[in-house]
Order: C-alpha cells, then sequence, then structure tokens
C-alpha cells in the first residue's frame, strides 16, 4: 500500500486542545488520527458514533485517539460530548490546512451526493436515530483516517466517497502496543 506523502514537520505544527504537538503524542504511543468531515454531516456523527462504541477497544492496545476538525475547539468539545466522547484530545483546523497536508480533498458532487453516498446517508441515518443538521465545517471537505507511529504513517483509510465507513478497530490494530 501506498501512503500520503506528507511533511512530517507538519505534525510538529499540529497542536492538540490540550497544547501537545501530534509529533510528540505520535513519539509515545500509535495515534489513530481521524480527519472529521463537517460536524452537521451524517457520516461524521456515524463515525463519532463508531469511535464512541469502539474507543475502549481502540485503546487497551496502547493507540490514542485524535480527531482533526474544522471549528473551534468549545464548539467541537460540545459535540463530541453528544456522543459521550469526553476528555478526548482534537485538532482544530477551520482553514483545513492539515486536511491538504495529509492529501484530503475536496469531494465532487457523486463523492458527495452520488447515489451511494445518499442511500448510505438514509440508512446511517435510521439505523443510528441521527439526521443531518447545520453545516459546521467546510462541507465539501473529504475524511480520512491514519495511524502514525513515531511520526510515520503506518496505516491510513481514505475515504472515495462521503458515505465510506472505516473499520476503526483493525485500522489500530496494526501498531498495538503489547
Amino acid at each position: 500500500m501506498e501512503f500520503v506523502a506528507f511533511k512530517k514537520e507538519w505534525l510538529s505544527e499540529m497542536f492538540t486542545n490540550n497544547g501537545e504537538s501530534l509529533m510528540n503524542i505520535s513519539m509515545d504511543n500509535p495515534v489513530l488520527l481521524i480527519f472529521l468531515r463537517h460536524f452537521g454531516c451524517i457520516f461524521c456523527k456515524e463515525a463519532l458514533a463508531d469511535i464512541s462504541k469502539n474507543k475502549s477497544n481502540i485503546e487497551v492496545g496502547g493507540v490514542k485517539i485524535v480527531f482533526v476538525h474544522m471549528t473551534d475547539y468549545e464548539t467541537a468539545e460540545k459535540q463530541f460530548h453528544k456522543f459521550g466522547l469526553f476528555d478526548i484530545t482534537h485538532i482544530s483546523d477551520p482553514d483545513c490546512k492539515f486536511y491538504a497536508a495529509f492529501g484530503l480533498v475536496k469531494g465532487n458532487f457523486n463523492q458527495l451526493f452520488g447515489l451511494q453516498s445518499l442511500i448510505r446517508g438514509f440508512s446511517a441515518g435510521i439505523q443510528n436515530g441521527q439526521a443531518p443538521s447545520a453545516q459546521i465545517g467546510d462541507g465539501f471537505q473529504m475524511p480520512g483516517v491514519f495511524v502514525i507511529v513515531n511520526g510515520e504513517i503506518k496505516e491510513q483509510f481514505i475515504h472515495r466517497l462521503s458515505s465510506d465507513r472505516p473499520d476503526y478497530l483493525q485500522l489500530a490494530s496494526c501498531c498495538v502496543i503489547k
């Protein structure tokens, strides 16, 4: 698998809500870095529900979950709390510069609103009891997931469609601390 080409120094410029750099975190623990779509998106809500459900299973292996979002820290905290994600580590990127640094692009019409995404959105909404809500962030920004260890990408999931659903446990399993 060919990984996204990114500049390692970006990790030293990515600071969390706790003031830690992503580089430092990745030197201590494998990091499951989850770039979210906007908080009003049904698939963002699905991702938050999936992580909330699997958080303890992901973290038991020593993996640190870090979200990247497109809003301020206070707004993000409110969104995370709705899904029982308290004390979660996250990075604010309203200009989407870190999204771009990791090769995450703006979606085209088919990626965002194509038939497959519409069907999955309807299904996800019914399954999770969630409905789309006001857009909080760039509605065209595509998401992605990266596993980072010692400043290097070890695994990744780049969404082809906004409706793609990563297997977070499988991604994190590549770097479980034994």
